[in-house]
């Protein structure tokens, strides 16, 4: 069965999303194209590039979360470290370790730039004609970027774009790791840097992202990361600066796990409880992701026991003209 896939962002929350994905692949269903933003966009790439879900979770399981901590020199300074990092370079992480472990994981498979994730038979529908979308968010310009086809904008052809950058553009939380600085010129020739962040602070779940005039010939399922039915209740400590503005960010991030969605898009929303983790717990221990893993199965299995295509065109699709 044939089925498009958005994936919301959420950290090392992500895991839970391979649940969801495994439980529906085990059902039957295949992919055809698939989305997806921080987080989210990690796992579509791989979904893009050949791997079930399987295969996904093996991945996840030998991948040492801990060294996606990837700090500058001047973050290693006790105390003062973290202020110097962010107050120099914009982010307490490079990104680096990431985005070469995706990029090897992506040549793996053939892939390295979007050219390699064309679809023949959608070549000239520009929102099928790449297997995977992400997004990312260009704070200098002030706008959201779906990508690749936006990164034309900036001076290089869409099916040019490293898929591997892409997505590091995608999961560049703000403060946490280092916008990745793109170069471009304005109309009059000036050379000019956006600084392109983590797509979460603008569409966390761009569950819209494949959606046309007309009935579907297939579904879309969105794979959203929630709040147990008893969150833990978050505090910050706010001390200064530095940790008011991580304040925000976290906040931001967050919240997007309690915002409201349509009805028409809650009914094909898998909604998955991450049990109390939260975006950055890179220390997570192995049962707890475990436990995440279970709880995207668990999760999707519910979802599909109810979920008929039929009605859900007919409730939310059959007045779009055709």
């Amino acid at each position: 069965m044939k089925a498009d896939a958005v994936f919301e962002g959420g950290g090392v929350k992500g895991i839970a999303l391979v649940g969801a994905l495994w439980a529906a692949e085990a059902r039957g269903y295949t992919w055809e194209n698939v989305a997806g933003t921080s987080a989210g966009a990690i796992v579509a790439s791989l979904v893009a590039a050949g791997y079930t879900a399987a295969e996904i979770k093996k991945i996840m399981d030998s991948l040492d979360f801990r060294q996606l901590k990837d700090a500058l020199v001047a973050g290693r300074i006790p105390v003062l470290g973290p202020a110097l990092s962010i107050g120099i370079t914009n982010g307490l992480y490079k990104g680096n370790y990431f985005e070469k472990w995706l990029r090897e994981k992506l040549a793996a498979k053939g892939v390295r730039t979007f050219g390699d994730l064309i679809m023949q038979q959608y070549r000239n529908d520009e929102q099928r004609c790449y297997r995977l979308r992400v997004i990312a968010a260009d704070i200098s310009r002030g706008r959201m970027l779906i990508l690749p086809q936006d990164i034309a904008g900036y001076g290089l052809k869409p099916e040019k774009l490293d898929v591997a950058t892409a997505v590091r553009m995608s999961m560049s939380i703000p403060l946490f790791y280092q916008p990745v600085l793109w170069g471009y010129k304005d109309s009059k020739g000036k050379r000019l840097i956006s600084y392109i962040v983590d797509g979460g602070i603008l569409s966390n779940y761009p569950v819209w992202l494949f959606d046309t005039p007309g009935r579907p010939g297939w579904p879309t399922f969105g794979f959203r990361l929630v709040e147990s039915e008893n969150p833990v209740e978050r505090t910050h400590n706010i001390s200064g600066p530095i940790s008011l503005l991580s304040a925000v960010v976290s906040t931001m991030m967050e919240a997007h796990d309690r915002k409201h969605i349509s009805e028409a898009d809650f009914a094909r929303t898998i909604p998955i409880p991450t049990l109390g983790v939260r975006t950055t717990d890179f220390e997570l221990a192995k049962e707890k992701r475990e436990e995440l893993f279970r709880s995207g199965v668990r999760a999707a299995e519910k979802f599909l026991d109810n979920w008929d295509f039929r009605v859900y065109v007919t409730r939310y699709r059959s007045d779009s003209p055709r």
